[in-house]
């Protein structure tokens, strides 16, 4: 499955008729991870009035939100959507609010927490995963610039470079590329390499 995600923790606010809104996202796997970062956040400000919530996770096709004492839909679900709009998954954005005192209405907070979450995404670092395979390439030195120039057009990201008696190679190659760049390897080499492939995983290219 590939699929678009974030590196790391990332967080921005906006001040909207006195109330202070702090939008922050995290990479989460998990929901054990995903109710300790919105427990740390609520425990980073615990005199706000509000931490309200949204999250999805590749786990059990998994996704939530949570309005957090808001009025019912104005907060939880428009950041959801800002979530799905994205394109994101294993993320969670909490927004905290801290009330300055001056009502907003309902679509004032609609507009609010949308920005909130907004801002968090665009602050945070994209990160597209995708179906992989890891390949483990032991060749000659005198093949090394052959197989060298076969990597581009591939889209390979080495991994390991190893030079000891032969040259080790540890490469990732999208799952869609991997068979055809395996055949190639082989024909340019005429067959003069060790490689093993393992099984597909998740990774960054």
């Amino acid at each position: 499955m590939n699929y678009k995600t974030i590196k790391e923790f990332a967080s921005d606010s906006f001040v909207e008729k006195k109330s202070e809104f702090i939008g922050s996202i995290m990479p989460v796997e998990n929901m054990q991870q995903v109710n300790e970062f919105i427990a740390k956040i609520k425990a980073e400000n615990r005199k706000a009035r509000h931490n309200v919530y949204a999250y999805i996770i590749r786990e059990q096709n998994a996704s939530g939100y949570s309005d957090d004492g808001e009025p019912a839909g104005t907060g939880g679900m428009p950041m959801l959507k800002v979530l799905q709009g994205n394109g994101l998954t294993d993320v969670c954005c909490v927004v905290t609010r801290y009330f300055g005192g001056v009502l907003l209405g309902t679509g004032g907070l609609t507009r609010a927490y949308t920005e909130g979450c907004r801002i968090a995404v665009e602050k945070a670092v994209p990160k597209f995963m995708f179906d992989c395979q890891q390949i483990d390439l032991i060749i000659d030195y005198s093949l090394y610039g052959k197989v060298e120039r076969i990597f581009p057009d591939f889209e390979v990201k080495i991994i390991d470079s190893q030079f000891a008696d032969k040259i080790k190679i540890i490469a990732l190659v999208k799952l869609e590329f991997a068979e055809k760049l395996i055949q190639t390897l082989t024909d340019a080499t005429n067959g003069n390499l060790n490689i093993n492939v393992s099984e597909p995983l998740n990774a960054e290219i």
